[in-house]
């Protein structure tokens, strides 16, 4: 009988930053979520920082790409993180999330990343979003929203 060895898998770390962007709709509050077809995920926008660019710069810059809108900073909402492989490389990444304003810009202006991005209510939101992460974030963002 032969034994395999497992072999070591390498690991790195990665950063990223996005956004929460709310609003008050008609019928009560309404997230932007950007979705792709082929894999049928919908996510909050974020993306990773540029050669010196803070995470709140990060954010700025993938939120407006990404959706098309000019936003503001209201506050920060803490991290989530997770586990993947990648090119045979395990990646624990990081990602910032911080509570927005849309102070301008057009949906239809988002980048070519995902297909489809809009603003969805909240009940909406929640049977969308892909992960339980990105549920936990929108309950951290509507709870920071509550307690202004």
């Amino acid at each position: 009988m032969t034994i395999k060895r497992a072999q070591a898998v390498a690991t790195r770390v990665a950063i990223a930053a996005g956004g929460v962007v709310l609003r008050q709709g008609p019928g009560g509050p309404e997230v932007v979520l950007a979705g792709r077809v082929a894999d049928g995920s919908w996510v909050f926008p974020k993306g990773t920082p540029d050669p010196g660019e803070t995470i709140e710069e990060t954010a700025l810059r993938e939120v407006r790409e990404e959706s098309g809108l000019d936003v503001r900073i209201a506050r920060p909402l803490g991290t989530m993180a997770y586990w993947f492989l990648a090119s045979g490389q395990r990646v624990h990444k990081r990602v910032h999330f911080f509570l927005m304003d849309a102070v301008g810009g057009d949906l239809a202006r988002h980048d070519e990343e995902y297909d489809d991005v809009r603003w969805v209510s909240v009940v909406d939101a929640r049977r969308m979003l892909s992960f339980a992460s990105y549920r936990e974030i929108l309950d951290r963002a509507l709870g920071r929203v509550d307690a202004s």
